[in-house]
């Protein structure tokens, strides 16, 4: 004998089926939702990307760092023999000829002839400030090479042999380096080059000076460009400007 249901337990079975279905399909629609994200958060890994871009950028990055390629004109002075000076001035004159910005910061203006005051030398010795000259030289006497705690270094007589009575004063300096002047007739000869510190108004410097015979010159002392460089502007048509603090 079998069991047949009535009307109204056809009707609680039929609600809890629909109850089922609808609890079954909210359970599967956040796993949906959640599917696509998770996709999106790996395509964002960065081991996914190429990584071929990051290597032409840096390749590129290197390039641009070689000094060797940006200023081949440093690579032509390093072979430049030091000790030749015209050499030197040479090299130096085809570097310059490329246009460099002037700065706009105000600058001292100095005479071609202006007093100086060597350490090592009580009172002023005038000095020429030349621009057509490549290293500053100085009047010396009586040089003399010897050696210092295991370094070369010369003694000298410094005066200024167009002034009467002027006073003879004997320094020594280290040796930076034997130079090579080479004189009208094509003939070189050698000469000691010191480095000596000196001041010119309020500005203190220390340059390179070739030791010469400058008995038939107007000063005993020039400035050249290596130092001239550091100074400021020269104005060749006045002197004794250093005191006056003049800018431009």
């Amino acid at each position: 004998m079998f069991f047949q249901p009535n009307s109204k337990t056809l009707a609680l079975l039929a609600l809890l089926l629909m109850a089922a279905g609808a609890y079954h399909a909210c359970a599967q629609e956040p796993e949906k939702k959640e599917q696509p994200a998770k996709e999106a958060k790996a395509e964002d890994k960065p081991e996914d990307k190429k990584p071929e871009d990051k290597t032409e950028l840096e390749t590129v990055k290197d390039g641009e760092e070689k000094p060797e390629e940006e200023k081949p004109a440093e690579a032509e002075l390093k072979e430049v023999d030091p000790d030749d000076e015209a050499a030197s001035e040479a090299a130096e004159a085809e570097t310059a000829a490329v246009a460099r910005p002037v700065s706009p910061d105000p600058s001292q203006v100095y005479g071609w002839r202006e007093k100086i005051l060597i350490d090592g030398i009580e009172g002023k010795i005038y000095a020429k400030l030349d621009t057509g000259a490549y290293t500053s030289s100085i009047h010396a006497e009586e040089t003399e090479l010897f050696e210092r705690d295991g370094k070369k270094w010369v003694r000298f007589i410094v005066t200024e042999p167009r002034m009467k009575d002027s006073p003879r004063v004997r320094i020594e300096a280290p040796l930076v380096r034997i130079a090579r002047i080479k004189n009208p007739g094509g003939e070189s000869e050698t000469r000691e080059v010191v480095r000596l510190a000196f001041k010119i108004g309020e500005r203190k410097l220390r340059g390179d000076f070739t030791l010469n015979n400058r008995s038939n010159m107007l000063s005993a002392v020039l400035i050249g460009r290596t130092t001239i460089r550091e100074l400021g502007w020269i104005d060749p048509s006045r002197t004794n400007l250093a005191e006056k603090k003049i800018m431009r």
